[in-house]
């Protein structure tokens, strides 16, 4: 049996930046997850300065790929919008096992299929031992299906379903360019470089209109290759299969579901559902939340996670997309 006070399931930034704090606070703390590192996560990789200021790094401090916009190209509905504003990109694939590195903690390989609660804390899988227990593992984390979904549902309508590729392609427009509303769609298409030769494009609208109309994600991906193609942003369409994966958007009930429904445990992240609502935005709000986690537990205070729910600066846009997503 492997012992630790705190126990972190999943680690991606949430998982990541939680260990990283516990660590630095000078508390026992491992990290288990399904995947072996570095892994391929599906991603646009958009770090927002906020990031930056919370993880306490700065762009030349980052040895892996970094690519700063400043500004953002916005099409909703058809209407050309200029923002001026600082935000990044990353590949994950480089960003997360950066980040857990950058923590010191402990990682296991480890698929978690059992969390048992008693006085003393927790037992996974009859492997692990823990006072304490952060749920870090995504919209399928094993700590929130074991332990919270029973009384915390998650919001259907705020559930996000998605179609991506990141692949290895000589980009001509370094631009980040986002299309809000195009062709009947509930959320937006796209197009977001990386340095050193890597591109990512996607499309996400929410599932429970998607279902209601009829329609299908797949529809919009075909929306957006046409689009991209007729943009001069690819040559050719990507060879290369693209994949989709679902998660939630923050809620104003997140905060109630944060706090331990069991004495020491904790959602943070994507298995918490606190992506923003104007630009389903979840690196951020991962980051916010693993480290407000690790501060409760090392101060032993409770859990309420303080997370924005936009991610863009100006608050009318950020609330006109926010409402028209919802």
């Amino acid at each position: 049996m492997i012992n630790a006070e705190t126990i972190i399931v999943g680690s991606g930034p949430a998982g990541a930046a939680a260990a990283w704090e516990l660590k630095r606070q000078g508390r026992e703390c491992l990290l288990l997850d399904r995947e072996s590192f570095p892994r391929e996560k599906l991603c646009a990789g958009w770090i927002t300065p906020e990031v930056l200021a919370d993880l306490e790094f700065a762009p030349e401090d980052y040895p892996h790929r970094f690519l700063t916009f400043d500004e953002l190209h916005v099409c909703v509905k058809g209407l050309p919008v200029s923002m001026a504003t600082r935000q990044h990109s990353v590949r994950r694939y480089e960003f997360d096992q950066w980040l857990v590195a950058r923590s010191g903690v402990p990682l296991y390989e480890h698929t978690v299929r059992s969390v048992v609660g008693d006085a003393e804390g927790y037992t996974i899988d009859g492997a692990f031992q823990c006072r304490y227990i952060i749920g870090a593992g995504g919209t399928r984390c094993p700590v929130y299906r074991e332990l919270f979904r029973p009384g915390a549902p998650r919001s259907k309508p705020l559930q996000t379903v998605t179609m991506e590729l990141e692949y290895p392609c000589q980009w001509s427009d370094p631009r980040c360019h986002l299309w809000f509303f195009d062709k009947g769609l509930r959320g937006y298409s796209w197009y977001v470089p990386k340095a050193d030769g890597y591109l990512n494009i996607g499309v996400g609208g929410m599932a429970e209109r998607l279902a209601r109309n009829d329609d299908h994600i797949r529809r919009h991906w075909q929306n957006l290759l046409e689009r991209l193609l007729r943009a001069g942003l690819l040559s050719q369409v990507p060879s290369q299969t693209p994949h989709g994966y679902s998660y939630y958007l923050w809620s104003e009930g997140a905060s109630n579901v944060g706090q331990a429904n069991n004495a020491g445990a904790y959602l943070v992240g994507d298995a918490l559902g606190l992506a923003s609502r104007d630009m389903c935005e979840g690196i951020g709000p991962a980051v916010r939340s693993g480290l407000q986690a690790a501060r409760a537990i090392a101060g032993d205070h409770p859990y309420r996670p303080d997370i924005r729910p936009h991610t863009l600066s100006s608050r009318w846009l950020g609330s006109t997309l926010a409402r028209f997503l919802a």
